[in-house]
């Protein structure tokens, strides 16, 4: 039995043909708005490059620029098998081609839902990705006389400002690392040459952070040395006192950022693949009750559509069976290829009559 099969006269055909053209068209421009959602995306992805670990995070902007290049050719293209369905000669000449490309919409679809899927789930990645690359920038942020390097501070700064964020997972992680060039250190003061000589790999470690951690709305003058001082400060704790320092750190405020807006692209994605499944079942039924017709002189006449000629279990076992026979024919050439070499291979015996 025949899965969703639907009668159709000619009046039905040609309603569901004009239709077919303008989703199809519809289908086009919500290609566009996913290759340009890609583009947006790896935009603002490029934009931090500087401070990610490596480039798998442009998968996801790269598939939907693809996906949105293929939905604008597979629509037009089917726009345009539908546009000349109306007319039998037009139509006669796509016949042969709507079966492979019925399966190559299937294939396509597969795609999108699984482009959709990447969307949600990219953000563990996105996490390890964001975690090292922050890391490697923080310890890079005072060689602003390092070629390759000089423009790591104002990009570090120009983050925590935008995002209103402070180190990797918090402010403390300034504490970890010599963020302070040499350049700006007097090495015959004391203090400094003390501070060297505390520390194993003599960096310069402070409980200080860049000035672009201070939260501008805070009504007390930032504190960004000597943070964990209170004697340093007057009516000051920083263990009970909110500080006047951004609390969230870069790498929890980038993955917040970029994981919503995966999100929001997955849940576009999710909607234009179903909009385009109903394209690829509505095509499906065109084809069919076209090729239905008892009498191709009297298209008047009525005809049935389906999406499936059978159902869904026999179509499953009609697919395996071949498969079986598509493995088995490869096997018997892949024989027969070898017994021709091994009979090439011989050489005839040649008798002499001396």
């Amino acid at each position: 039995m025949a899965l969703l099969k639907v009668k159709f006269n000619q009046k039905k055909r040609v309603k569901l043909a004009q239709g077919l053209w303008l989703m199809n068209w519809f289908s086009v421009f919500a290609g566009i708005l996913v290759f340009s959602m890609g583009l947006f995306l790896k935009i603002e992805l490029r934009k931090r490059s500087e401070v990610m670990d490596n480039s798998e995070s442009h998968f996801v902007p790269n598939s939907l620029i693809l996906v949105g290049i293929l939905a604008c050719a597979f629509n037009g293209f089917a726009g345009k098998i539908c546009y000349d369905s109306l007319d039998p000669a037009k139509f006669a000449k796509w016949k042969p081609l709507l079966k492979p490309y019925l399966a190559l919409c299937f294939v396509f679809n597969i795609l999108i839902f699984f482009v959709a899927l990447i969307c949600f789930l990219m953000r563990g990645s996105l996490d390890s990705t964001l975690a090292q690359g922050l890391k490697n920038g923080m310890k890079f942020y005072r060689d602003t006389d390092t070629p390759g390097r000089c423009f790591m501070k104002k990009t570090i700064d120009m983050l925590q400002i935008e995002f209103k964020c402070c180190g990797n997972n918090g402010y403390k992680d300034w504490f970890e690392i010599q963020w302070i060039s040499n350049r700006y250190l007097d090495f015959s003061s004391k203090e400094v040459k003390d501070r060297i000589k505390s520390n194993v790999d003599g960096r310069y470690l402070v409980d200080g952070v860049p000035f672009s951690c201070c939260n501008p709305s805070s009504p007390r003058p930032c504190i960004q040395y000597q943070v964990t001082n209170n004697s340093a400060h007057y009516s000051y704790d920083y263990q009970t006192e909110e500080l006047n320092l951004w609390r969230r750190g870069c790498r929890e405020a980038l993955l917040n950022y970029y994981s919503g807006m995966m999100s929001s692209m997955g849940a576009v994605i999710l909607l234009v693949w179903l909009f385009e499944m109903s394209v690829m079942v509505g095509l499906r039924l065109l084809h069919t009750s076209l090729e239905s017709i008892s009498n191709p002189e009297d298209p008047e006449c009525e005809s049935e559509g389906w999406v499936l000629e059978n159902n869904l279990k026999d179509t499953f076992k009609s697919a395996l069976e071949n498969l079986k026979k598509l493995g088995k024919f490869n096997q018997v050439e892949a024989g027969a290829e070898g017994a021709e070499g091994e009979e090439g291979g011989k050489t005839p015996a040649i008798t002499t009559v001396s």
